[in-house]
């Protein structure tokens, strides 16, 4: 089994969605692997990865969605200790999930036609994000 490890860069602004669906794709080719699993994570705790359709209105929704159910100015212990605003950008990146794996076949991962992978920016602030994509099989 081989195993390719590659980072791609995501420059992103608060509570942004971003379609990695092309990098994650040229990791996967440029690995050389043609059947596994595409694995990609995000160090930190306040990012998240997923799949959506990435068009406008669910770029508009999934944010709008996330504020129904951890609001930005509900009580957040997390805030009590360190003051940085950004309780609830914890609480929505821990329920979608700091990684996604997916299936590698023929080369290629085997999205939907309307599926995207998307890096979720949950922080309150702009950040600059290194995603760890890992690429196993032969």
């Amino acid at each position: 089994m081989t195993v390719f490890t590659e980072t791609v860069q995501v420059s992103t602004s608060e509570m942004d969605v971003v379609d990695i669906t092309s990098r994650v794709g040229e990791v996967v080719e440029r690995s050389g692997i043609t059947e596994g699993l595409a694995c990609v994570f995000c160090p930190g705790s306040t990012g998240a990865l997923t799949t959506i359709e990435h068009e406008p209105g669910l770029i508009h929704d999934l944010p709008a969605a996330l504020e129904r159910v951890a609001p930005r100015d509900a009580r957040y212990r997390h805030e009590e200790r360190w003051h940085d605003g950004n309780g609830h950008s914890h609480i929505r990146a821990s329920l979608i999930g700091s990684s996604i794996t997916v299936p590698v076949i023929n080369g290629a991962l085997p999205l939907g036609t309307w599926q995207q992978l998307v890096f979720v920016e949950c922080d309150a602030r702009q950040r600059r994000r290194e995603l760890i994509v890992q690429v196993l099989g032969d």
